[in-house]
């Protein structure tokens, strides 16, 4: 028993002694050290001291960034920056558009009505006789260059070029005029957003809960409304040097004209460039408690090395949007000159209503698309 117990014993007793030993170490080891740091200060102080400049690091990546692609000096790589994006073809786009727009017809007729009335009575249409002296001026036009030998189509179709421009307004705005302007086609575009997101949802909504409600995210467009405007000074640019150069003759040359054209290019990829993100923050900061910095942040998340995919989803609808402008609109020009052959007619604003109606509708159309454009680029970012 007796060795047992004694075998039992010694292990402990080693133990104990290891535990010392290794205290004793460890002190020793910091003794040393605090021995060498107390020397380094000491071998420091005795040095002159030398002035060095050292450049802060700065740091390009945000935390909150999902998506850090050309954000420093360093290289990207195509395999960093190529992103997939499933979503509907060019076709299948504009007419889940349309089907949207009329599908819920109930709502977006009623707005239109309103949006109508309202730029009518705060703005103002243009006047008939406004209209009377672009068709006079046509008529003059035609008879020097075509010997009058123009139809009422072709009529038509000059007319309509020479009257888009106005929308459907009267020419002579009053700086105020034009401020309320753009505060109508923010309305349309926050309303129409709050539509869609409600009908996206499968929820019911009024029309009179999208323009009680709509508007309170006002001021954060706003702001993004403003940047895309500084945005869209390059083709600002590009053309007050074209009408000079025109007035000059400058595009006369033929290396010259070479040389506006890519100046006219790069101008237009700039704002393009820009332009491609700031819409979709356009959209995006219509959210409930989105701030401007944040919405911008996440649209340029979702945009990175997706601009040129958006950019032709922009220059289709440009196109779809002038199609649906002819092919509405210069049928009406068409009957609006053979009514005004009769004298009871003269007086009825046929062509002013009309174009300040498919103005309304074409700003209507035009958020529908960009929001579904949007709406499927977070669901295939979900998945």
């Amino acid at each position: 028993m007796a060795k047992t117990h004694s075998k039992k014993v010694a292990p402990k007793a080693s133990l104990r002694a290891k535990t010392v030993s290794s205290k004793s170490n460890k002190s020793a080891k910091v003794n040393k050290i605090v021995k060498t740091d107390k020397s380094a200060k000491s071998n420091k102080a005795t040095k002159k001291r030398k002035f060095k400049f050292k450049l802060p690091k700065i740091s390009f990546k945000r935390k909150d960034r999902q998506v850090k692609l050309h954000k420093s000096f360093r290289r990207s790589y195509r395999e960093d920056y190529r992103r997939e994006l499933e979503i509907p073809g060019i076709f299948t786009h504009a007419a889940e558009t349309f089907k949207i727009i009329f599908k819920n017809w109930r709502l977006f007729i009623p707005f239109l009505i309103l949006i109508v009335a309202t730029n009518a009575v705060i703005v103002g249409i243009m006047s008939e006789s406004t209209y009377h002296d672009f068709q006079d001026a046509l008529d003059t036009t035609s008879k020097s260059i075509a010997g009058g030998e123009v139809g009422n189509v072709g009529k038509a179709v000059l007319l309509l070029i020479s009257t888009i421009t106005t929308g459907g307004l009267k020419i002579n705005m009053s700086e105020t005029e034009t401020v309320f302007v753009v505060i109508i086609f923010l309305v349309v575009w926050l309303v129409t957003i709050y539509l869609l997101r409600h009908i996206l949802a499968g929820n019911k909504v009024k029309l009179r809960d999208g323009i009680y409600n709509a508007c309170s995210p006002f001021i954060s467009t706003l702001l993004i409304a403003l940047l895309v405007f500084f945005e869209c000074f390059p083709i600002f640019i590009f053309v007050v040097v074209q009408s000079a150069a025109i007035q000059t003759g400058f595009l006369d040359t033929p290396f010259y004209a070479l040389v506006f054209f890519i100046f006219a290019a790069l101008m237009f990829a700039i704002s393009g460039y820009l332009l491609s993100s700031s819409l979709i923050a356009l959209v995006a900061v219509s959210a409930p408690g989105l701030y401007p910095m944040k919405a911008l942040d996440a649209a340029s998340d979702l945009m990175a090395s997706r601009r040129i995919k958006f950019i032709l989803r922009i220059v289709s609808l440009i196109i779809i949007i002038a199609i649906m402008w002819g092919t509405i609109m210069v049928p009406i020009i068409v009957f609006d000159l053979w009514l005004k052959t009769f004298e009871w007619a003269q007086a009825i604003p046929i062509v002013p209503v009309a174009l300040i109606t498919m103005t309304v509708f074409s700003e209507i159309y035009l958020t529908a698309y960009l929001y579904l454009y949007y709406r499927w680029m977070l669901d295939y970012e979900e998945e």
